[in-house]
């Protein structure tokens, strides 16, 4: 890959005079994100005209015939500084490298689903000005719809700082809401009619709660199934799962949501208080994920198994040798969890890949590029067998770069033809 360099443009000047100033109450306008990022070092710009993953020249299978996901959640500007290690209170410290870029958790999902060969579509809201305008464009540029986002003439839109840290590869986010907040009215029955026509998959970060629940609603009554990204605890959150079909959770939700002390058995009470979901993820980071997938097979295996024991020898069966994701599984039977109850289905771990020190280099993003990846396979009927090392490849590709979206692979990447059965022949 060839780098470009250049001396800082007036739009990076001004981003540069902005983060030393706190005085300032909003952000700068971002660059042109569809056309280069942004990255400092110490002693040069670097602007980086092409993708960071593998191409291949490829023979792809045809596009999905129905591939059009809906989203609705949280869009915005990341402010991304890696640092040597983390300030203490009272530091002054440099960062090594800047970038500015698109972020939110539906933006960056709907980012990766876009660049896996789906046609997403976005209700969220964004203010009139450079940044919103920034933003807008990059979606644009990826492939999302951007045409069901509501921009408000005042205000400002969201943005985040992130600083990464380059000894402990974590990310802190400080994280800035946009002003005025959406609401059902900004967005037209029309338009949400619209935005849900031929709709094979809906999609919620939890975030814009109220509007959430209308497109929910009304997803709903169309029989359009709803997967939901569980975080955190939020406000309106629970009447987002009683309406879902699929959830996909944070490594802390379930047993904060549920107050049981295991994950298994968080993951059994979530299906139990939740009939209609079909599976449960929870993602793990590193230590990869593990599923709960109930089973509408009455023919099942007829004695009860307990739900921890089941995935403590799961992870005894796991190759700790293997640097590629991979998935184990238990048999369909009936899974218990004390004083709780019993789910028939099976429990799935999926593991990440083992990414070498020298290639990791920002995890931000990564649970949204799982969550991408879990729509492109659920839209392909993609067994969970598949679809979960799939999803953690996805994720992988992402952390290698910085920012949420730099490093997201496209339909294209070589590492991906072993999940979208592609064959490859590698430019020389």
């Amino acid at each position: 890959m060839s780098t470009v360099y250049s001396s800082p443009s007036p739009t990076l000047r001004k981003t540069l005079s902005f983060l030393s100033s706190p005085s300032l109450p909003a952000p700068p306008p971002p660059p042109p994100p569809s056309l280069f990022n942004f990255s400092l070092s110490a002693s040069q710009t670097r602007v980086k005209m092409s993708s960071l993953s593998t191409q291949a020249s490829t023979t792809l299978p045809p596009l999905l015939e129905n591939r059009i996901v809906l989203g609705c959640g949280a869009i915005g500007v990341d402010f991304l500084a890696t640092v040597a290690s983390y300030p203490k209170p009272d530091d002054k410290i440099r960062s090594t490298s800047l970038m500015v870029q698109g972020g939110g958790n539906a933006g960056n999902a709907l980012t990766c689903a876009a660049r896996l060969g789906l046609n997403p579509r976005l209700i969220s809201k964004i203010a009139d000005d450079t940044q919103g305008r920034g933003i807008l464009e990059e979606l644009k540029a990826d492939g999302v719809d951007t045409s069901f986002i509501v921009v408000s003439k005042e205000g400002n839109s969201p943005f985040t700082y992130i600083i990464v840290d380059n000894q402990t590869k974590t990310r802190t986010c400080v994280h800035s809401p946009g002003f005025p907040l959406m609401i059902p009215d900004d967005l037209a029955k029309s338009s949400l009619t619209s935005a849900l026509d031929g709709a094979r998959l809906a999609y919620f970060d939890g975030r814009l709660p109220e509007t959430a629940l209308v497109v929910a609603q009304e997803a709903n009554r169309k029989g359009i199934p709803i997967l939901i990204d569980a975080e955190r605890k939020r406000e309106g959150l629970d009447d987002l799962l009683n309406l879902s079909d699929y959830v996909v959770c944070s490594a802390k939700f379930p047993q904060a949501w549920t107050e049981f002390p295991s994950v298994p058995a968080a993951l059994v009470t979530m299906l139990l208080r939740l009939p209609n979901v079909k599976f449960v993820i929870v993602t793990l980071g590193e230590d990869g994920c593990i599923m709960l997938e109930r089973s509408v097979n009455q023919d099942v295996h007829p004695e009860e198994m307990d739900v921890d024991s089941v995935l403590e020898d799961l992870k005894q069966r796991k190759d700790n040798n293997t640097a590629m994701p991979t998935c184990i599984s238990s048999i369909v039977t009936k899974l218990q969890a004390k004083g709780i109850g019993t789910v028939s289905g099976r429990l799935l771990i999926g593991t990440a890949e083992k990414i070498p020190p020298s290639d990791l280099v920002d995890t931000t993003g990564a649970g949204d590029a799982f969550i991408g990846a879990v729509l492109y396979a659920i839209c392909a009927n993609m067994p969970p067998e598949k679809m979960l090392p799939f999803a953690a490849q996805v994720a992988a590709a992402g952390c290698r770069a910085l920012g949420a979206r730099t490093g997201l692979p496209h339909r294209t990447d070589s590492r991906l033809a072993p999940f979208l059965e592609l064959t490859t022949q590698m430019v020389q």
